[in-house]
């Protein structure tokens, strides 16, 4: 291919992502906008916690115990008198990639698990689809709980308990959009001209039901950080002094009547994150519905 073809190529693609993105502001609510500035901070505060924390997460000052948000301590202090922003700021990451790594998990699996359902049907879909039910019917955070248990206490167990208890959730939307697609004319006469099953599988059926499942990916990372820091509350998650959401409101519920800032503050970023991830996931999915 040619040089000027492949530049007329690139400027036809970079065009049409600069068109996307354009769409994608004007679909943008007052209260959306808000919601992205949310996530640009969470962002980050993951990547370059330094920038947002002035004081070090681990370390206090005993001059400093219990102190109310002021000037010096935005966020307050707590009982060893360790800042609480900065123990905000540095427990993102833990909080965040806890959830990725669950979303990786119950994305990965579940799809695999409803496309090998409802393309094949019969006993392969009966002992799949059995075994959603299952899943289904306990609770996600209690299945989570048990999991984690079975694991043993950690980040990382935390976060793989989460992943398999969203397992279910995957695997019925993949399972559904499959069996809508298989049924559609360019995937039979894909059969008819001598496609494999395998073959059609991944190139025309996986590629045109997939769009759903991502739009649940946003809704189940909110979920997941819900569920992780419900695990470290109850203190199945990082140990402490590490810093973690559900830690902090863990740590100050003890002093919750004289210092409710150590409660407060800790949850309303988590409710806010969440609200906000789950948002802009919803501005996303309203893009792609035709």
């Amino acid at each position: 291919m040619s040089a000027p073809i492949l530049a007329a190529s690139g400027s036809r693609r970079r065009s049409a992502e600069a068109g996307s993105f354009r769409a994608f502001l004007a679909r943008l609510e007052p209260v959306d906008y808000l919601a992205l500035a949310v996530v640009a901070l969470v962002l980050l505060a993951l990547l370059a916690p330094r920038i947002l924390s002035p004081y070090d997460p681990l370390v206090g000052d005993d001059a400093s115990i219990l102190t109310a948000p002021s000037l010096s301590h935005w966020f307050g202090t707590d009982y060893l008198g360790r800042d609480l922003l900065s123990r905000i700021v540095h427990g993102t990451g833990r909080t965040l990639l806890g959830s990725a790594v669950a979303v990786v998990i119950g994305l990965g699996v579940g799809t695999i698990l409803g496309l090998l359902a409802a393309y094949f049907g019969g006993l392969t879909d009966a002992i799949i689809s059995r075994l959603v039910d299952v899943l289904l019917s306990i609770p996600g955070l209690l299945l989570s709980m048990v999991v984690v248990v079975a694991l043993g206490f950690g980040a990382l167990n935390a976060a793989v308990a989460v992943g398999i208890a969203s397992i279910a959730a995957f695997t019925r939307i993949m399972r559904s959009e499959v069996l809508t697609v298989k049924g559609l004319p360019f995937v039979e006469a894909s059969h008819h001209l001598g496609g494999k099953r395998l073959y059609v599988l991944a190139r025309h059926i996986f590629p045109n039901s997939y769009s759903s499942v991502l739009a649940l990916t946003g809704l189940q990372f909110g979920i997941s950080i819900i569920w992780i820091s419900s695990l470290s509350f109850l203190g199945y998650g990082a140990p402490p002094p590490q810093p973690e959401w559900g830690l902090l409101v863990s740590e100050g519920r003890e002093y919750v009547v004289s210092s409710p800032w150590l409660v407060v503050l800790p949850g309303l970023v988590i409710a806010v994150t969440v609200f906000s991830i789950s948002r802009l996931s919803r501005v996303l999915k309203e893009g792609n519905t035709p």
